[in-house]
């Protein structure tokens, strides 16, 4: 997942090396339904933290808008190279990984040892010129592995679909690999869309218009959900922006911002991918790290 232009900063970060508490348990995930219950609650309340609350389309209404970031930067603190997101002095963030065929052989057990508290496995691709649809070579592998390790699992489909019929085509590959999966006592509690530009001469995806774009994860993600999975969609500022405002709110949304104290994108999201060039026991390569942000 390679890191892309980031916009200027919007909210001020914590400072690296301040001392904080154990990390404490957390209450619940950022869930979808349970973020954006409490933020249409709190923004109609006009709650300063959580404020806005679009309406739908009646004549004469406000048009929708982003569900505004409800995270105090000033309280992640970078804990042995690691970002942890604070509520007084309980920690509300989780800490993981997400892998591919690129990381090779994983071992779970070390990644479990070093932290790990989730992961997301890539399930496949679409090829970004002839369009093939694939399995990731290390997919089962990485269920197995992660599953016997207690690491927790989402997965994550690589998309180039250049139509509405393509992403439901991904989707519906997606869940078959999944449900295999599952039969062997895998369990997975995300399904993230993830569809970037690639650096490959004829890529066939590379220059969507932000409606198809937004069209396509549209088809993804509601296909997904009619299969009982719960949707995500992956992306930097940049591809989320070529989202509607009313998909930026409809599903929870994973932000790849790098080389940054704290991110600066200003609407709701649930994961921050912090980096791709991160160093874990178990995993040879460059590793992407994450952390999940968590609510009451």
């Amino acid at each position: 997942m390679p890191a892309r232009t980031m916009t200027p900063r919007s909210c001020a970060p914590a400072q690296r090396g301040e001392t904080a508490p154990a990390i404490a348990p957390v209450a619940a995930l950022l869930t979808r339904r349970a973020f954006l219950g409490v933020a249409a609650a709190t923004a109609c309340a006009g709650a300063s933290l959580l404020a806005g609350c679009g309406s739908g389309g009646a004549p004469g209404a406000a048009a929708p808008v982003d569900i505004p970031c409800p995270y105090d930067w000033a309280n992640l603190r970078w804990e042995e190279g690691r970002p942890v997101y604070y509520e007084g002095d309980q920690a509300r963030s989780r800490w993981g990984v997400d892998v591919s065929e690129h990381q090779r052989a994983v071992d779970w057990e070390a990644v479990a040892g070093a932290g790990a508290q989730f992961a997301f496995v890539r399930i496949g691709n679409r090829g970004a010129t002839e369009g093939k649809l694939d399995v990731d070579e290390f997919f089962f592998q990485n269920v197995d592995g992660a599953t016997r390790a207690d690491v927790p699992l989402s997965a994550y489909f690589f998309s180039q679909s250049v139509n509405e019929d393509e992403a439901r085509e991904e989707a519906a590959f997606a869940i078959e690999q999944l449900r295999v999966a599952m039969e062997q006592g895998a369990s997975f509690q995300f399904v993230a869309y993830d569809h970037e530009p690639v650096d490959i001469e004829g890529a066939r995806a590379n220059d969507l218009p932000a409606e198809q774009f937004a069209a396509n994860a549209r088809a993804f993600c509601d296909a997904v959900a009619e299969a009982g999975f719960e949707p995500m969609v992956y992306g930097n500022q940049s591809d989320l922006g070529r989202l509607t405002v009313e998909e930026r709110r409809a599903w929870p949304l994973w932000l790849a911002e790098y080389g940054v104290e704290a991110p600066t994108a200003p609407y709701a999201f649930a994961l921050w991918q912090y980096t791709n060039k991160g160093t874990v026991p178990g995993i040879d390569t460059d590793a992407d790290l994450n952390i999940w942000l968590e609510t009451r």
